[in-house]
């Protein structure tokens, strides 16, 4: 059994409270959780090993007032819609899942292709991080490790608004020659956009819990933070907030 948490936050918030989960069950303190959320107010994140001026348009997220702030997991920059998109993060014991990283992103992603198959859509892994709807990205996650537990988190875009995000992101040269696309809209598409209907943040979320306890084996129990969970967030909070830890690289 699993714990559930569904909240939702800001960006630096978010970003606390996955470390905050992945350091307590490192420990051995809290069980195996997933937590689906939205980021409220819509924001960027950029994967730990990314420099800032290649990842994000900076003066289109000032003008906008969209949030920025660093992951501790790698992978490439997201734009996270409150009215279009639902991350998740699953922080589990490493034996509980894999020890070979591209298994655990596989059995992990399942979770997602699951949930999308509850839409009526085909949708499929493409290693080592991305699930695929026509050749398009729906989701994409990344993952970080301690010595007894990972965290991966990542998204699922629904409903996302694919114009800010095209304006909000810069996607790296390479990626867009190797999908053989010209911009970064050709690339990535929603579940709104697939069936041609708008879909609600609510049928996404039970479509998501479906889909994880099917590829993680497990049923879930609705939770909480806890008290210490929160505490220590809270405390990262400052590190999330900071220039030196967004604009490090």
């Amino acid at each position: 059994m699993w714990r559930l948490i569904i909240d939702e936050g800001n960006a630096y918030w978010n970003m606390a409270v996955d470390e905050a989960l992945l350091t307590l069950k490192d420990r051995g303190l809290i069980p195996n959780t997933l937590r689906l959320y939205v980021f409220n107010p819509s924001a960027v994140t950029v994967g730990y090993f990314q420099r800032i001026d290649d990842s994000v348009n900076l003066e289109f997220l000032r003008a906008n007032n969209i949030d920025l702030t660093r992951r501790i997991t790698g992978g490439g920059s997201v734009y996270h819609d409150a009215n279009g998109e639902i991350t998740y993060s699953v922080t589990a014991s490493i034996s509980d899942i894999s020890h070979n990283i591209s298994e655990s992103y596989r059995i992990i992603c399942n979770g997602i292709i699951y949930a999308l198959s509850e839409f009526g859509l085909k949708a499929e892994f493409a290693p080592i991080n991305d699930v695929l709807i026509n050749n398009k990205k729906v989701s994409g996650s990344a993952q970080s490790r301690r010595r007894n537990a990972l965290l991966q988190h990542g998204t699922l875009m629904y409903r996302t608004n694919l114009n800010v995000l095209g304006s909000s992101l810069k996607a790296p040269k390479e990626k867009l020659i190797t999908h053989k696309v010209t911009s970064i809209f050709e690339r990535v598409t929603t579940i709104s956009r697939e069936l041609g209907r708008d879909v609600s943040k609510e049928e996404v979320i039970n479509a998501l819990i479906k889909g994880f306890s099917k590829a993680l084996n497990t049923d879930f129990i609705r939770g909480e933070l806890s008290d210490e969970e929160v505490r220590l967030a809270s405390e990262l909070v400052v590190k999330y907030k900071s220039v030196e830890w967004v604009f490090q690289r």
